[in-house]
C-alpha cells in the first residue's frame, strides 16, 4: 500500500467510525487482527466488551425502570450478542477496514461474525481510550437505542434452557443435565459440543462457539422434539 493509499484508507475508516481520533494509532490497532500482527486488537476487544456491557446495562436500567433483573439481563444479552455486534460492524462496513493475515483474508475473515463483533468491541475501547466514556457512550448508544423498541417482547420471552427446565418441573422430572463432551479448535476459534440429558438418558447434543450457546441449542432441539411428541 502506497503512502497515499494508506492515508486514504485511514481517513475513510475514521469517517466510517464517526470519531475524529486524537490518537489514530488506537483505531489502527482496533482494526488489526491477530493474524496480521503481534500488536493487534485482542486487548482492546477485551476492554470494549466490558465497556459495552456496562453501557448497555446503564441504558436499559434507565429505559426500563419497571423490569426486574432477569428481564434486563435477557435484554442486554440480546443487544450485545455476537450476531447483533456483527450487524453493527457491517453497518459500518468495518470488514473493509480490517487488517487480516493472508490466510484469514482468503478464508473470508472479513465477513466472519466473530471477527466483526470483536472488531466492533475493539473500536469501542479505542474511542474510550482516545476521548473518554462520554464519547464511547455516544458511539454505542447510536447503535443500541434503535434496538430498544424491539426489546419489549423480551420481557415475556424465556430462553430454551429456562423453558425446558419448566417443562421438567411441571412433570416432576429431574432437571436437565448438560455435559460438555468435547472442546476443539484454536484458542480464537473454539467449538464446544454438549449433550443434554433428561432422566439420565442422552437426548440431544449440539455444537457452538461457546458452551452457553451449545447448551441453549441442545435445549431448543429437545423442546422441538417434545412438541412433536
Amino acid at each position: 500500500m502506497s503512502a497515499n493509499d494508506d492515508k486514504r484508507y485511514r481517513q475513510e475508516c475514521m469517517q466510517r467510525i464517526g470519531h475524529d481520533f486524537v490518537q489514530p494509532d488506537l483505531l489502527w490497532q482496533a482494526l488489526t487482527h491477530r493474524s496480521y500482527a503481534s500488536v493487534n486488537n485482542e486487548r482492546l476487544e477485551f476492554l470494549g466488551d466490558g465497556i459495552l456491557n456496562f453501557l448497555a446495562a446503564e441504558a436499559l436500567y434507565a429505559r426500563f425502570p419497571n423490569q426486574p433483573e432477569g428481564v434486563l439481563t435477557r435484554m442486554r444479552a440480546r443487544l450485545v450478542r455476537e450476531e447483533t455486534l456483527a450487524e453493527f460492524a457491517m453497518m459500518l462496513n468495518l470488514g473493509d477496514c480490517l487488517k487480516l493475515g493472508s490466510g484469514e483474508l482468503k478464508s473470508g475473515g472479513f465477513r466472519r461474525a466473530s471477527t466483526l463483533a470483536d472488531a466492533f468491541e475493539a473500536v469501542i475501547a479505542a474511542i474510550y481510550c482516545d476521548a473518554g466514556m462520554d464519547a464511547a457512550r455516544r458511539f454505542v448508544l447510536g447503535y443500541l437505542e434503535p434496538r430498544f423498541e424491539t426489546l419489549e417482547q423480551v420481557a415475556v420471552e424465556k430462553d430454551p434452557k429456562t423453558r425446558l427446565q419448566e417443562w421438567c418441573q411441571a412433570r416432576a422430572k429431574a432437571l436437565p443435565d448438560y455435559q460438555l463432551i468435547s472442546q476443539t479448535g484454536e484458542a480464537h476459534a473454539l467449538m464446544f459440543e454438549v449433550i443434554c440429558y433428561i432422566d439420565g438418558q442422552a437426548n440431544t447434543q449440539a455444537k457452538a462457539n461457546s458452551r452457553k450457546k451449545a447448551e441453549q441449542t441442545a435445549a431448543s432441539t429437545m423442546l422441538e422434539q417434545l412438541e412433536e411428541k
